[in-house]
């Protein structure tokens, strides 16, 4: 078969049911969608399953997709928006495996950028819009040069090079306010190296015989999961719709997406990934608690000028909500009821002032609890000093404290920049569950590398965390019982 490009072999599978045309596409195309889906649930199995799916529902929409289609483009958005289906279908319940899988990819031995832009990628590309998403897609999955991108956009070389850089600066900007902070040239190197890897061997045949048959021979929870998706994507199409004041009911294949599915889906501006002081200072006088859609945790606060503070935060715990509105910062110090909530839920409080009060209420309202500042007599952990010239506990040198203080996870390794010790200590108590009092009396400011031989740096060995800060840091963690102020939390009457 002469080389052709993507959409002419689509129209030759669609007029001429070609199955040499679709496996040409499923060929080409294979490697991209088991990545996104791969990064996506980090279940090779559940990865394959989707990737299954998506190449069904491009048979299914093979006739409707337009000459100016950015093939790759979409299937990587379908492929997305059919892993978010899966996430929120019955096998949800094999999430835990599925990240213990996710974490042991970024564990392996290989270059130190990428497993910190890996967990973020995604979440990334889901904030750019259409043609944005497309030029990363083109010029960084798939390696296109520039004039490739431009033609496959319908644009001059030129404008291509233009929109995948300020794509990418939006990827940068993303990325930082995670705390990732890389330079564009970094992150286009990392994504066009590591973004896209090879599906297995057999996969590619299998997804054509399927997809060619429009899923006939599929089994009953490939086909759950393309009715879902087929139903999310119509409702993305009917939400883009409604911004532009398009029709009330629209449908896609055989799906009808209804106003109601549209509300039960709605999303306030503020309910956004990540936190922007700008998106919260923009916000009418407001105070919600919602339950959230979002994938990462974010929160933050803005202060105006006569110094009222705002509060917003999203994809949350229960847990943390409650500590917002007490003024709390800590889960380990905080005693919660049984029955508490469970879930994510996003919150925010806009008013001219009043605003932790007014959380508290909402508190109320919402989950029916309340809570109070007490101070008990509680086990813990006392830092104390054990050897003042340990090697890894070195002042902060050359850090203008204007930058304020800088924490990085990396594999294997907690750092601290221009930090006081209570930064570690907040770390420590995070990481072991219980509460730890900093008793070593030093307010000099350190700069921090503690290396720990974990697979879960975030969660690691107790024994192995409390040898690692006294063999590297010189600091000891001793076992102790004092009064600590606690955040109890109660049902209200």
């Amino acid at each position: 078969m002469p080389e052709m490009n993507d959409i002419a072999l689509l129209r030759q599978y669609a007029e001429n049911n070609s199955e040499e045309a679709f496996a040409e596409l499923a060929t080409r195309h294979i490697n991209l969608v088991y990545s996104v889906a791969l990064r996506s649930v980090g279940n090779p199995h559940a990865a394959e399953e989707i990737t299954q799916a998506v190449f069904i529902i491009l048979a299914k929409k093979a006739q409707g997709l337009s000459q100016r289609t950015v093939l790759s483009g979409w299937l990587y958005q379908t492929t997305r928006l059919t892993a978010a289906n899966f996430l929120r279908g019955e096998i949800r319940r094999q999430r835990r495996e599925q990240e213990a899988y996710m974490q042991s990819l970024l564990n392996e031995p290989g270059p130190e950028i990428w497993p910190q832009i890996a967990p973020l990628l995604d979440a990334a590309m889901d904030r750019l819009g259409e043609k944005d998403r497309n030029a990363i897609v083109l010029r960084f999955f798939e390696n296109r040069n520039l004039r490739e991108v431009g033609l496959a956009l319908g644009a001059s070389e030129d404008a291509a090079k233009l929109r995948v850089n300020r794509a990418l600066e939006k990827l940068r900007k993303f990325f930082t306010k995670r705390g990732v902070t890389l330079s564009g040239t970094v992150i286009a190197g990392a994504v066009s190296a590591n973004s896209v890897q090879a599906a297995p061997v057999a996969l590619a045949k299998s997804v054509t015989a399927v997809a060619i048959a429009k899923g006939a021979a599929a089994g009953s929870s490939t086909l759950t999961l393309i009715k879902g998706a087929l139903k999310l994507m119509a409702w993305t199409k009917a939400k883009t719709a409604i911004v532009v004041g398009m029709g009330v009911l629209l449908a896609a294949g055989t799906t009808t997406v209804t106003v109601k599915e549209i509300q039960e889906h709605r999303r306030y501006p503020w309910q956004i990934e990540g936190f922007d002081s700008r998106v919260l200072d923009r916000q009418p006088p407001q105070v919600r608690i919602l339950p959230s859609k979002l994938r990462y945790a974010a929160r933050g606060t803005s202060d105006d000028r006569a110094g009222n503070t705002k509060l917003m935060g999203t994809g949350v715990s229960a847990e943390t909500v409650v500590q917002v509105a007490y003024g709390f910062s800590s889960s380990v110090r905080t005693i919660v009821p049984a029955g508490f909530p469970q879930g994510k839920y996003d919150y925010i409080a806009s008013l001219p002032n009043g605003n932790e009060k007014a959380l508290q209420q909402e508190v109320r309202r919402m989950f029916g609890l309340v809570a109070r500042h007490e101070t008990r007599d509680t086990d813990l952990l006392l830092l104390n000093v054990r050897d003042p010239d340990a090697p890894g506990l070195k002042p902060s040198r050359g850090w203008n404290p204007q930058d304020g203080t800088s924490t990085n996870f990396r594999r294997g390794q907690w750092s601290c920049r221009h930090a006081l010790l209570s930064m570690l200590a907040d770390y420590l108590e995070n990481s072991l569950g219980i509460p730890v009092v900093d008793k070593t009396g030093l307010t000099d400011r350190f700069d921090i590398d503690l290396k720990l031989n974990e697979s879960n740096f975030q969660h690691p060995d107790p024994q192995n965390l409390k040898s690692a800060v006294l063999d590297q840091l010189g600091l000891e963690l001793v076992p102790g019982r004092e009064p600590i102020e606690m955040l109890v939390v109660e049902k209200a009457d």
